[in-house]
């Protein structure tokens, strides 16, 4: 079963991503080392393969 986006968000808060806001459904958020990741549709939904492949990226950058 895929992870839900609230998990994926939680990932990026708990590495020190900050939630830039955004437009309608999209929420950006920035890494002090200015890494950027945006994340769009509802808290509650599955996790799209692209939005868990981003994620992951994303995490790999900030701990390299």
């Amino acid at each position: 079963m895929p992870p839900k986006l609230r998990e994926l968000i939680d990932k990026l808060a708990r590495s020190g991503f900050a939630d830039c806001g955004g437009k309608g459904s999209h929420r950006n958020f920035k890494h002090p080392k200015g890494v950027r990741i945006t994340i769009s549709g509802k808290a509650g939904s599955d996790a799209k393969p692209y939005q868990e492949k981003a994620v992951k990226q994303a995490l790999r950058q900030v701990s390299e």
